[in-house]
């Protein structure tokens, strides 16, 4: 039995990971932590756990817990994992790992060193069609990968988003809350990125809450967009918003991510995770069901036609870290792939500034 702690409690726990740990036999969630009382009471029962407690200290010293999920801010990222990870424990974390690259390598670095189990968050890689889809690109059946282009539309309210509005406590904006994951799984479909040319911009000042309060005005991105070289020598292009009016689709956004191939097409979309399009040269795009074999992670309990397909493959993420952690193998997406995609990111943001390419250099060797 893998025993499971959540460090940060809010939605993104509850909402991902929790569902995941409870349809696991394997997996138990023991504890939980977060600075808010209030929610830490109300997760005592909904969660059903009564070690609760307000410090990630207290998380890092408990012989009880085998693994975390850290859910916290971004700020807070790179000072738990770290900690639990000098203290034995498997980390699963959430994207971007850090503030910086510079902290995502640290992590990485860390956990390695510890010798324990480290993963990222990105959820999509476990979405059925975007699994399809990558059995199709590596197995030639779309043949030699050419171009890659994701769009990330969401129809956010223009108000406050607190914390995630500050470069200094998230880093940065859409690019690292949206387009980091696209940067993550076009890696995985096609390989390294070695160049990027990128723009952020901010539309919204943000300077009132939901509730009509005041703030000081937000210093990230809102849309980011990017054009990048693979070292396959494949192109990409990427783009990203929170201001895409009426793409709200129930909380779902608008997210499109294809590849064209030299013999071929094939389109991922959240909105439809079950299906994919495909077509070959002089036809059209067509639905296509994805194979049985690719709606879930081999081996878990989870039945692919039970809940919302949007959301329910998001629950292989647990059964695949506690996999990881029990087979005594490497956890797939690593800190490792974490870090890499927020190098990309990174040189996005220098591109943004320079107004110009910049080369990527994913070594996580670097001082």
């Amino acid at each position: 039995m893998v025993r499971y702690a959540i460090i940060g409690a809010g939605a993104v726990a509850d909402y991902h990971h929790v569902p995941g740990i409870r349809i696991d036999p394997r997996a138990q969630l023991v504890a939980a932590c977060d600075p808010n009382e209030e929610l830490l009471a109300r997760r005592r029962s909904e969660w059903g756990i009564d070690r609760l407690t307000t410090r990630y200290e207290d998380i890092v010293a408990d012989p009880d817990v085998d693994a975390v999920i850290v859910c916290t801010p971004n700020f807070n990222h790179a000072e738990a994992a770290i900690a639990c990870a000098g203290a034995g424990k498997h980390v699963m974390c959430e994207k971007p790992l850090g503030v910086t690259c510079g902290e995502a390598i640290a992590m990485y670095r860390a956990a390695e060193s510890a010798g324990v189990r480290h993963m990222t968050a990105f959820t999509y890689r476990f979405a059925p069609s975007m699994r399809y889809l990558a059995h199709l690109v590596k197995t030639g059946a779309l043949g030699t990968p050419r171009h890659f282009r994701s769009q990330r539309f969401l129809d956010w309210p223009e108000t406050s988003w607190g914390w995630r509005q500050y470069q200094k406590l998230a880093g940065a904006g859409d690019l690292y809350d949206m387009t980091i994951h696209r940067l993550d799984f076009a890696m995985d479909l096609l390989g390294p990125v070695e160049s990027v040319c990128g723009a952020v911009a901010t539309f919204c000042p943000r300077t009132t809450t939901a509730d009509g309060q005041t703030c000081e005005p937000s210093d990230v991105d809102d849309w980011s967009a990017l054009i990048g070289r693979f070292q396959c020598g494949a192109v990409g292009v990427w783009e990203g918003t929170t201001l895409a009016k009426g793409h709200h689709n129930h909380g779902f956004g608008w997210e499109w991510a294809e590849v064209n191939g030299s013999e071929g097409s094939a389109v991922y979309r959240l909105t439809e995770p079950n299906t994919i399009l495909m077509g070959k040269f002089g036809g059209t795009m067509d639905t296509v069901p994805v194979p049985r074999e690719f709606l879930t992670v081999a081996g878990t309990p989870r039945d692919p036609a039970d809940g919302v397909p949007s959301t329910v493959f998001r629950y292989d993420l647990v059964y695949e870290f506690t996999s990881a952690i029990v087979e005594g193998r490497p956890a797939w997406p690593g800190f490792d792939d974490g870090a890499r995609a927020q190098i990309v990111a990174d040189a996005v943001l220098d591109s943004s500034a320079a107004r110009t390419w910049v080369d990527v250099n994913l070594s996580l060797d670097r001082p």
